[in-house]
């Protein structure tokens, strides 16, 4: 990997100098005593797969400061995200509910007025509430913001590389950590990256040239190799093959963009390091909860696929750790429980004694993470609004040794089942097999209880929203 870059001044025009270097369920906590109430900082990343950390084994990434975090703390293995694209999986972890019941469909679509997050409960319980980066759910009028708290800066590109944008929402969290606070704290740390890899995918931005000169390998820098699945799932319905990105990359292809994607991800764990960092220096690390995770994964190349948009575990997983000296086990990787981004907002709840919404989907995980032989959930489960027709959505349920995906297709549903311990790259569909089939029923029941639970017939899928889009759909559902 010896070759020349840019420097950040040279790449950016801009550096961070003067920085600091049921499935269903909730635990309601008794509140605690305000002086013993730890402070929280979430900080999340953006299209970070769970294993692209060099401390679960990537030889082909770099991130020391996620690994001292690991060490420092709880990491889950098995940690899947409510809906693979972001505004919807970044208001399903701020609300503990998956994305149908918020009115999040898509992108760029505001979490339903009546629906408490996080900040607002954070700081109904005496919490300075601040958010920094990327949001993503735009509020229904601009001036309203992020209900609950303070909006420390806009994550806007305007022609920048993330990396850019990320440097101001890294400033605005040390700045906010620096101040003299009277009372706990929960701050939002959001970056961007390594969603910049989407940029090498389309081809189309006018910063793909500098960020190709900047993350690209030089001729001799050793590229990570093709995935083991990079081939097509076998068995898989049509709707699923007619899906295949990139049919004409070659093998070289393929290793440039999975190196390019491990420089986004060395760049923002070093962002993630100076967060951290400031923590340390300001005083505040011993009574600080940090939760990092991120919105969804990627797909590098695994089916074919870049992105997200597909519950592959490429896609689905996303990193979880929670950290927090004397409360929580240090260097402890849980490979046995069931997690989910609707997991976030009742664990924090729990640990600050925060009373959290009356509705929260989730579970908090202090329980396994104080007793890892206590028993988990039984599956969780997460989905996808595509605009079809008739609204339908897909959803994939995922248990102890299953998974099952369910997408709607021309008025039918198409169903793929994976035994992941025997198939752990997701590469033979056997949902039409006899053997399984009773396991098969029993995913499709759990997902019935789900929804069922949680009202998704009752809130039928939106098409992807343009600009002045109205949500008749909703109105009543909402009620």
């Amino acid at each position: 990997m010896k070759h020349m870059r840019l420097t950040r001044r040279q790449f950016i025009g801009t550096t961070s100098a003067g920085l600091l270097g049921l499935c269903c369920g909730r635990r309601s906590a008794a509140a605690a005593p305000p002086a013993a109430r730890p402070n929280i900082l979430l900080i999340t990343t953006d299209q970070q797969r769970v294993d692209a950390m060099s401390a679960l084994g990537n030889k082909w990434v770099q991130t020391p400061h996620l690994d001292a975090l690991a060490a420092q703390g709880v990491s889950f293995r098995n940690s899947y995200c409510p809906y693979p694209l972001c505004s919807p999986s970044r208001a399903a972890l701020h609300t503990s509910r998956p994305p149908h019941e918020i009115g999040v469909d898509h992108n760029r679509m505001a979490i339903h007025a009546s629906i408490p997050i996080s900040g607002q409960c954070f700081r109904a319980a005496g919490y300075d509430t601040a958010y920094a980066g990327k949001w993503h759910c735009p509020a229904v009028y601009p001036q309203d913001g992020i209900p609950g708290f303070e909006v420390l800066n806009r994550s806007e590109r305007r022609g920048l590389t993330a990396y850019a944008v990320d440097a101001a929402t890294l400033e605005r969290a040390i700045r906010f950590l620096q101040r003299k606070h009277t009372k706990p704290f929960f701050l939002a740390v959001s970056f961007i990256n390594p969603h910049d890899i989407c940029l090498f995918a389309g081809g189309n931005s006018p910063l793909l040239g500098e960020l190709e000169r900047h993350y690209g390998p030089a001729p001799d820098a050793p590229t990570p190799p093709v995935p083991a699945n990079l081939g097509a799932t076998q068995h898989a319905p049509a709707l699923i093959a007619r899906r295949v990105r990139h049919p004409d990359w070659d093998h070289p292809r393929w290793r440039r963009y999975a190196y390019a994607y491990g420089r986004l991800m060395e760049d923002v764990d070093r962002q993630i390091g100076q967060v951290l960092a400031a923590l340390r220096q300001t005083g505040q690390a011993d009574n600080t909860l940090v939760v990092f995770t991120s919105d969804h994964g990627e797909g590098l190349g695994a089916h074919h696929w870049t992105g997200k948009l597909m519950f592959y575990e490429e896609e689905a997983t996303v990193p979880l750790i929670l950290s927090w000296k004397g409360a929580i086990p240090a260097g402890r990787l849980d490979r046995e429980h069931l997690v989910s981004g609707l997991d976030c907002l009742p664990t924090i709840c729990d640990y600050a004694g925060v009373q959290g919404p009356d509705i929260m989907r989730g579970q908090s995980l202090r329980r396994v993470i104080e007793n890892p032989s206590a028993p988990g959930r039984e599956c969780v489960v997460s989905e996808m609004a595509l605009g079809g027709r008739g609204g339908a959505r897909s959803f994939m349920v995922r248990t102890a040794r299953y998974k099952y995906m369910s997408f709607p297709d021309g008025g039918q549903r198409a169903e793929m089942f994976f035994d992941l311990p025997a198939d752990p790259g997701e590469l033979d569909n056997r949902a039409g097999e006899p053997a399984l089939a009773k396991e098969v029923a029993r995913h499709r029941k759990l997902l019935a209880e789900w929804n069922q639970t949680t009202r998704e017939a009752q809130c039928p899928a939106l098409a992807a929203p343009e600009r002045g889009v109205k949500r008749a759909a909703h109105a009543r559902y909402f009620k």
